[in-house]
This record gives C-alpha cells, sequence and structure tokens, in this order.
C-alpha cells in the first residue's frame, strides 16, 4: 500500500523530480502510519494482495470483456426494430463468504448494461434485467467462480 500512495503522489503531481520524489516518501509513510494504526491495516494484507493480484488483474480483464459484450446485446436490442424487451426481475443466491466479494459480484452486475443489482441481502441478490436473456446463467457467471476462486486464495 506504501507503493500505490507513492504512485498516487507522483501521478497526481503531474511530473517527476526528485524533490516531488522524496515528498512522496515521506507523505506516503504518513499515510501507511496512519491506516495502520487508525484503520487496521496490516502490513500481511500487502502480502496477500500481492498474492492475488493476478487473479485481480484477470478479474478486472473479464470485467471489462462482459461490459463490451453486454453493450453490443444493448445496441443490438435498440437497433432491432422487431425486438421486444421482456424485463424481468431476477432473485438468487451465491454462497460466497467474504461482505468484499458480495459488493464487488453486486457492482459487477451493476456495471454491465442491461442488469442492474436492485438488493443485496446477506446472499441473496435482486437484480432487474432489461430482457429475460440476460438474465440466464447469473447465479452461476464467469463472475461468481472468478470470485469464488479468489476467496479460496486467503
Amino acid at each position: 500500500m506504501f507503493v500505490v500512495f507513492l504512485l498516487i503522489w507522483i501521478v497526481f503531481n503531474g511530473q517527476f523530480t526528485w524533490e516531488i520524489f522524496f515528498f512522496g516518501l515521506v507523505f506516503a509513510a504518513v499515510m501507511y502510519g496512519f491506516i495502520c494504526k487508525f484503520l487496521s491495516y496490516k502490513p500481511a494484507y500487502d502480502k496477500l494482495l500481492i498474492k492475488k493480484l493476478g487473479q485481480i488483474l484477470q478479474y478486472l480483464a473479464v470485467l471489462l470483456l462482459e461490459i463490451l459484450k453486454a453493450n453490443g446485446a444493448v445496441v443490438k436490442m435498440i437497433f432491432t426494430a422487431r425486438y421486444e424487451a421482456e424485463p424481468a426481475i431476477v432473485r438468487f443466491r451465491v454462497d460466497l463468504k467474504t461482505n468484499a466479494a458480495r459488493v464487488l459480484l453486486a457492482n459487477s452486475i451493476t456495471l454491465t448494461p442491461g442488469t442492474i443489482t436492485v438488493s443485496l441481502e446477506g446472499n441473496e441478490y435482486v437484480v432487474h434485467c432489461l430482457d429475460k436473456s440476460f438474465a440466464e446463467g447469473i447465479d452461476d457467471s464467469v463472475f461468481v467462480k472468478l470470485l469464488k476462486r479468489l476467496e479460496r486464495m486467503e
């Protein structure tokens, strides 16, 4: 996390000089100390994050691909004059263990065009789909599989 704070400092400054770098080191150290003391952050989380980095990047790539595919499906639906959408509200349960994984799944569903997460209570999701075809396989989607794999790595 220290390195992330340092990189954010450098990016927000818009240039790289040794002065900015050294001030960034101080800034990153202060921020890292703050989150460790007041937000219960532990250096072990950094090791876990590095261990999971490959799978996190894979999840982001899959999310981007699914967003693009869903955009295509929605555009096709809009420009097909004879197509009549059949909206649906779907309830399903997913056995994800952590709240972070549950929220990430809900956000991923909402980010994908044509679907929006209406409710998340425990492991039960309520999702509104622009068309009932968008709801097919939502409870066993690639997002769920990747999140379960990420949870197993802890």
